[in-house]
């Protein structure tokens, strides 16, 4: 489909055209098709570092002229081989892009560039008494976020980067620069392309500037932790809370497996049993209240106590282990590697869903810890192997397989946050049907060429 010389060309062409921001160094592009999961690295022929929106904009132009791929890289936290390049081509580091534009208090918004980590992002709004609430767990960078459309464990309160997103701005794949969607609140102004975006993974353009909702920090931040006698009676509880209307802010799930991961790798001393791990935000008394609706809620299925606290110190310890799942699940088989995958399922199915696939665990003699944003119903495993196990790497294969199978058999999707990449991709057409005939008309008009991340959503590119 794309052929070396032409990408040996535009190689040629860019370092004429930026000299050292462009890198052929093995070293260079092996830790730019690097990939936290199963998928194995395919590097690109190239990385350049971009410094601004021209920057990328003519490096686009000249792959586009000369049909060679276009990859963009941000941290490289994503999970489904999204930055890798099956067909060599060029990989546009975008880290250099790291200013906070324009901070509009009164308008709760906040115009950025795609480098921008949302710890970052975060500590520069501190004293404005606002914060962005998207927490996908790693400090990715916004632009990665908004790409894959990440979320995290604020979601059940505050939505995905879809819901938090206003406005674009993006180099498409003949290098022509366009701006979606402006700072106002809502529009009915033509095509929603800045949702069309949000998702696409790199396959229709490079996002260059971004513009954020942000909300006030709340008046009272409390957390707490319930113990529960199973994972069902767990998902039951969640359930309930969210039938019930609880405005928690988040709720997370951890199974006894990633418990006890989380105790041995983060000194905790928490009860070896299912786990929710909660997090209030608002007024003294509204999270008071809350606290005690979740905890009434809670006596109907565990005789655990519900502990809560407002305490900011105890409350971090909590989320910084909880952070740290993904560490901790690999420190608790020593060298194995994990295989991180998501699936999202309607709330009312979550305890069945979630009870299937513990079983399927149990079944396939795999460990597996499994963790999740149940608020909204998506849930995580990671599967733990030997890397030399070629046996239970197919077992593992299977078990992801039914696991996505599964959740969309219940009216859900094989990834909630993580995205298709090259990982999913054979779920897609399961879950959509005929809509993905849809997809790939966008994105063969948009990118005629074929050039932006592809190998990535559809097995055809």
């Amino acid at each position: 489909m794309f052929k070396k010389s032409k990408i040996d060309n535009a190689v040629t062409q860019l370092k004429q055209r930026f000299g050292d921001q462009l890198s052929t160094s093995e070293a260079v592009r092996s830790h730019h098709s690097h990939t936290t999961t199963r998928i194995p690295q395919q590097l690109p022929d190239a990385v350049l570092f971009a410094k601004n929106t021209q920057d990328v904009s003519e490096a686009v132009r000249i792959c586009y002229e000369n049909d060679c791929p276009v990859i963009a890289f941000g941290i490289g936290s994503s999970l489904e081989g999204h930055v890798n390049a099956p067909h060599g081509g060029v990989c546009i580091d975008m880290n250099g892009l790291d200013q906070v534009l324009e901070v509009n208090n009164e308008d709760l918004d906040v115009v950025i560039q795609p480098g921008v980590t949302r710890e970052a992002l975060n500590e520069y709004l501190r004293d404005t008494g606002l914060f962005f609430p998207i927490d996908p767990g790693a400090n990715a960078s916004l632009g990665g976020m908004a790409a894959t459309r990440a979320s995290g464990t604020n979601a059940v309160r505050y939505g995905t980067m879809k819901d938090n997103i206003l406005a674009l701005e993006a180099v498409l794949p003949d290098g022509r620069v366009v701006r979606t969607g402006s700072r106002a609140k809502k529009s009915s102004a033509g095509y929603d392309l800045t949702r069309l975006l949000i998702g696409s993974e790199g396959t229709l353009g490079i996002i260059t500037e971004i513009t954020l909702k942000l909300y006030g920090i709340p008046e009272v931040i409390a957390g707490g932790t319930c113990s529960f006698p199973s994972v069902e009676s767990a998902c039951n509880a969640v359930i309930n809370v969210i039938q019930y209307g609880i405005p928690v802010a988040r709720i997370e799930l951890l199974d006894v497996v990633q418990v006890r991961a989380c105790n041995q790798y983060s000194g905790l001393d928490l009860p070896e049993t299912p786990l929710l791990l909660l997090e209030f935000h608002g007024s003294e008394a509204g999270v008071a209240e809350q606290a005690e609706m979740f905890a009434s809620i809670a006596e109907e299925y565990t005789e655990y106590e519900f502990q809560w606290t407002s305490d900011e110190a105890a409350r971090k310890k909590l989320w910084k282990a909880r952070h740290d799942a993904y560490y901790a699940s690999l420190a608790y088989s020593p060298g194995a590697v994990g295989v991180s995958t998501d699936v999202c399922v309607p709330i009312s199915r979550l305890a069945e869903c979630v009870e299937e696939t513990y079983r399927d665990i149990e079944e396939s003699g795999i460990i597996s810890p499994i963790v999740g944003h149940v608020g909204d119903g998506n849930f995580h495993c990671m599967p733990l192997s030997d890397p030399e196990d070629d046996e239970m790497r197919k077992v593992i294969d299977g078990f992801i397989k039914r696991l996505s199978e599964r959740a969309i058999a219940m009216g859900g999707t094989c990834t909630g946050e993580h995205g298709v990449g090259q990982g999913k991709q054979e779920y897609l057409r399961k879950e959509h049907g005929d809509a993905v005939d849809v997809m790939m008309m966008i994105k063969s008009t948009i990118d005629p060429k074929g050039i932006m991340n592809p190998g990535k959503i559809f097995p055809q590119n």
